[in-house]
């Protein structure tokens, strides 16, 4: 791999990750966790690299405040 797609393809990492922080973090003020969430490694490791965000299983408990905080989010849009 070049040089230069190599640089592309740690950016492509850096902001998958940002992505997964940003997620978790907003996830977080709405007082949900995620347990699983992360980047998917199968597609991490493909060739080219085309990082997925895996969110995982959850409670049913967890998918009602998520759809909650999604409604009230889509209320004030």
């Amino acid at each position: 791999m070049d040089s230069e797609r190599t640089a592309l393809v740690k950016e492509e990492m850096r902001d998958a990750k940002k992505a997964v922080t940003e997620l978790r973090a907003a996830l977080e003020r709405a007082g949900i966790t995620l347990p699983s969430l992360g980047l998917d490694p199968v597609t991490c490791a493909a060739e080219p690299p085309r990082p997925l965000v895996e969110l995982g299983r959850c409670t049913v408990e967890t998918a009602r405040r998520l759809a909650a905080a999604l409604r009230e989010e889509g209320d004030r849009g």
